[in-house]
C-alpha cells in the first residue's frame, strides 16, 4: 500500500491550493479515503473523509464550506480542494485509509498559509 500525496506549498490567506493523493497496491476504489493534517504541536486530526464510491463525504466543523474532498476510481487518486484557506491551515497534510485493520499513510505534504 503506498500513498503519494502533492500539491502542498506557500499560500497567502484567502487563497487556494488542491492537493492530490496517488494510491496504489491496494483495491483503492473499495475503500473510504480521509485527508488528516497535523500542525506542529498539534495531534493528527482528520480533515475530511469519503466512501469508496464518493457519494458520501463528512469533514470537520474547522474546514466546512471552505474544503472539498474528492476523488477518481479511475485514477486510483484522491484530492483535496482548499479554499479561502486560513493561518491556522498550516499543517502537514496526510492522505489516509484502514486497509487490512491497519491505519495506512503517506508521507504528506506541507502546506503553509502565511501573508
Amino acid at each position: 500500500v503506498q500513498f503519494v500525496e502533492s500539491g502542498g506549498g506557500l499560500v497567502q490567506p484567502g487563497g487556494s491550493l488542491r492537493l492530490s493523493c496517488a494510491a496504489s497496491g491496494f483495491t483503492f476504489s473499495s475503500y473510504r479515503m480521509s485527508w488528516y493534517r497535523q500542525a506542529p504541536g498539534k495531534e493528527r486530526e482528520q480533515v475530511a473523509a469519503i466512501t469508496s464510491a464518493g457519494g458520501s463525504t463528512n469533514y470537520a466543523d474547522s474546514v466546512k464550506g471552505r474544503f472539498t474532498i474528492s476523488r477518481d476510481n479511475a485514477k486510483n487518486t484522491m484530492y483535496l480542494q482548499m479554499n479561502s484557506l486560513k493561518p491556522e491551515d498550516t499543517a502537514v497534510y496526510y492522505c489516509s485509509a484502514l486497509v487490512g485493520l491497519v491505519r495506512r499513510w503517506g508521507q504528506g505534504t506541507q502546506v503553509t498559509v502565511s501573508s
